[in-house]
């Protein structure tokens, strides 16, 4: 059941401890992960992980529900999601998105709390980057849902559809950050200096477990 606002206050008045990378465009300034929040953690007995969804502004939208990330919960061993608390399905803010400069999502934890954040996509169904061209890895990297990469006058984007986001979100998006949760529950790159450790290991649990199970991610 999704909690209400009430049920899963964010408090602004604290830390709430380590971020961990989280699939996001190449332009992702630093600066946006400078937050001060904190979350309670579940009560005994409180089903988790906890649902918290925002409404994203009229321009964009979430391609995935609550029930699509429990399903995807539902096929993974429960040793991989037992520490998970939180999802929160977030909105951020449209100028942003448009300089390139949002996440997709991202994996935070402390203060015996474990969340999973993502972040909404444009209804136009434009990828953002901003002004200079992304490398040709970061186009490698969603060549299996979409290769078309275009420019207009706010900058350079790769024009998706809607069922290739859902799968894009289901299958690598989602994943990636469970694998995350599953590092910093073993502890294996901790270092300031193991960030590519960090995102291999969670790139490599994404396409394993994607490849794992026979359900389909569409409708």
């Amino acid at each position: 059941m999704m909690q209400n606002r009430k049920q899963t206050a964010w408090k602004k008045n604290r830390k709430l401890g380590d971020i961990q990378g989280g699939r996001m465009r190449t332009k992702l300034a630093d600066n946006i992960f400078n937050r001060q929040h904190n979350l309670q953690p579940p009560k005994d007995g409180e089903e988790k992980p906890i649902f918290i969804h925002d409404n994203p502004s009229r321009d964009f939208y979430f391609p995935v529900s609550i029930e699509d990330i429990k399903r995807v919960l539902s096929w993974l061993p429960e040793e991989h999601i037992s520490g998970l608390t939180h999802i929160w399905l977030r909105k951020f803010r449209k100028s942003d998105h448009e300089s390139g400069d949002t996440p997709q999502g991202e994996f935070i934890c402390g203060s015996k709390v474990q969340l999973i954040v993502l972040y909404p996509f444009p209804k136009n169904h434009k990828m953002r980057f901003g002004k200079n061209k992304p490398e040709n890895k970061v186009i490698n990297f969603y060549k299996n849902y979409t290769n078309e990469l275009k420019e207009d006058e706010k900058g350079w984007f790769l024009e998706w559809t809607k069922e290739k986001v859902k799968k894009y979100y289901l299958e690598i998006l989602l994943l990636h950050e469970i694998g995350h949760s599953l590092d910093s529950y073993y502890k294996r790159f901790r270092s300031k200096a193991a960030v590519k450790q960090r995102e291999d290991y969670a790139d490599t649990y994404a396409k394993l477990w994607s490849n794992r199970t026979t359900i389909s991610f569409e409708d």
